[in-house]
């Protein structure tokens, strides 16, 4: 049976001075339901946590809470509970006293709220801890006592905002079991904060990827795995393969020189494409069996499996399988139809259309810099400004046209495919390159001039 709908986010946008951290999310949560935003640092996925909790007001939109407008109630009217990544227990008080503070704090009655800890400590699995000094605990146990604090208040929805972050790797992975058990037992709502895909993956019945400020895709892991939207999702769900490719016709698609069946429908014909084909969804055979083929060019042993990389005709290939091959073997690439996932470009098109003008001779303006060009255009001219990803070049700030931020960096196979975002015009930008920058951080840019291609705007004529 399907639950109800608890919160909904209507057309929510935040900016902070010009930085618009979220634009324009709708986004509705059901009861019991484990919701997982997941995405890169400065992706706004902690800021719409803060929301729901009423830490942040946005600038536009609705929150709703069971059908309600809340943008205005305080967090502490709200039903809704916050476990941050440090937990905030009071050094001074023994476990139970930490569990106790905010049923202390709405003059619960003192029996129920003894009833109330003891059961809260028995479901994080701390029973007889309750005069224990939270100083003395592991990290794995404090954050158990933080969980049992918010969860004894008995919210609705209970908000994790990366509460694993600060625990050794086999802690982290027990804690995802630990998670999803307690909210499976106490039947409320967890909304979970975090950049790792595994966690989302693992605990999750609903996955909401994000990037930029904007939702990218909403889905259960498994279709958020099998079925991403875009390459960025592709890219941030696991290992992938991801190439650019053509959409030759329904079921029909070119890359790497060769026509390969499908399943996807729907593209336009010769529609420029994202392909992604995950690692172990590919079979290595003998190269005379396949119509791709390519060298080994590392191996190495991840224990449930080998993770090689082939060089096929100019792609470099990532492959899982069980079992692992020499460096410098000859190989057979193989795949099904059904093993192809189709996806619309995140860039709307193969290059960058930008405005600009003439400001003097051979001189163009365009997103706040000068450029030097060989023009005949006259002073004044508006133009508008087509250049290829492969024309721009990531350089030291220094040296640099432009500082953008980057917003994805995605390995193509040959190279990375940058999409960079300009503040001062909004502008967005797509390049390439071979160097692995940070993303969410500011990069410099620079233009090959003598590359950029100048068109005259038409003016429209206006009759008297």
């Amino acid at each position: 049976m399907e639950h109800e709908k608890l919160l909904d986010l209507k057309n929510i946008s935040l900016s902070f001075g010009q930085d618009k951290i979220l634009d324009r999310i709708n986004l509705y949560v059901r009861d019991k339901e484990f919701v997982t935003l997941l995405g890169p640092s400065g992706c706004g996925k902690t800021t719409t946590l803060r929301i729901i909790g009423g830490f942040q007001t946005p600038d536009e939109g609705d929150v709703l809470f069971e059908g309600k407008r809340i943008n205005d109630v305080p967090p502490y009217k709200r039903k809704v509970n916050t476990v941050f990544q440090r937990y905030a227990l009071f050094p001074h008080l023994n476990v139970f006293d930490n569990v106790a503070f905010g049923l202390k704090v709405n003059k619960v009655p003192p029996a129920e709220i003894k009833q109330r800890v003891l059961k809260m400590l028995e479901v994080v699995d701390l029973k007889g801890f309750e005069k224990r000094r939270v100083t003395k605990l592991s990290g794995g146990q404090q954050q158990r006592v933080a969980i049992a604090r918010a969860l004894v208040n008995q919210p609705k929805v209970l908000l994790l905002d990366e509460p694993l972050g600060a625990l050794d790797l086999k802690l982290r992975k027990e804690m995802q079991i630990e998670l999803k058990r307690i909210q499976k037992q106490l039947g409320i709502t967890f909304i979970y904060v975090t950049h790792d895909q595994e966690e989302a993956l693992s605990m999750s019945d609903t996955i909401v990827v994000m990037k930029g400020g904007e939702i990218q895709q909403i889905g259960t892991p498994e279709d958020v795995y099998n079925e991403p939207k875009n390459a960025f999702v592709a890219d941030f769900i696991g290992e992938s393969n991801i190439f650019d490719a053509v959409m030759l016709k329904d079921c029909l698609v070119r890359f790497s020189g060769h026509e390969f069946a499908c399943v996807d429908k729907g593209f336009d014909a010769n529609q420029p494409v994202d392909i992604v084909i995950r690692p172990e969804d590919i079979e290595l055979t003998a190269p005379e069996h396949s119509v791709l083929s390519g060298v080994v060019t590392s191996c190495i042993f991840k224990g449930v499996h080998y993770e090689m990389n082939v060089s096929c005709e100019g792609l470099d290939w990532m492959i899982h399988s069980t079992k692992g091959r020499a460096i410098g073997e000859q190989v057979g690439i193989s795949f099904t139809p059904n093993d192809i996932h189709i996806m619309n470009k995140m860039f709307k098109g193969a290059q960058n259309e930008i405005l600009g003008e003439i400001i003097a001779p051979n001189t163009l303006s365009m997103l706040g810099c000068e450029l030097n060009v060989q023009t005949d255009l006259p002073e004044g001219t508006k133009v508008n400004v087509t250049i290829a990803p492969d024309a721009i070049e990531v350089v030291s700030p220094d040296q640099s046209h432009l500082i953008v931020w980057l917003e994805s960096l995605i390995y193509k196979g040959r190279y990375n495919e940058l999409i960079v975002y300009h503040m001062e015009t909004d502008s967005e930008i797509i390049l390439h390159s071979m160097l692995d920058e940070q993303v969410a951080t500011n990069i410099g840019i620079r233009f090959d001039e003598s590359r950029l291609i100048l068109t005259a705007q038409e003016v429209e004529s206006v009759e008297g």
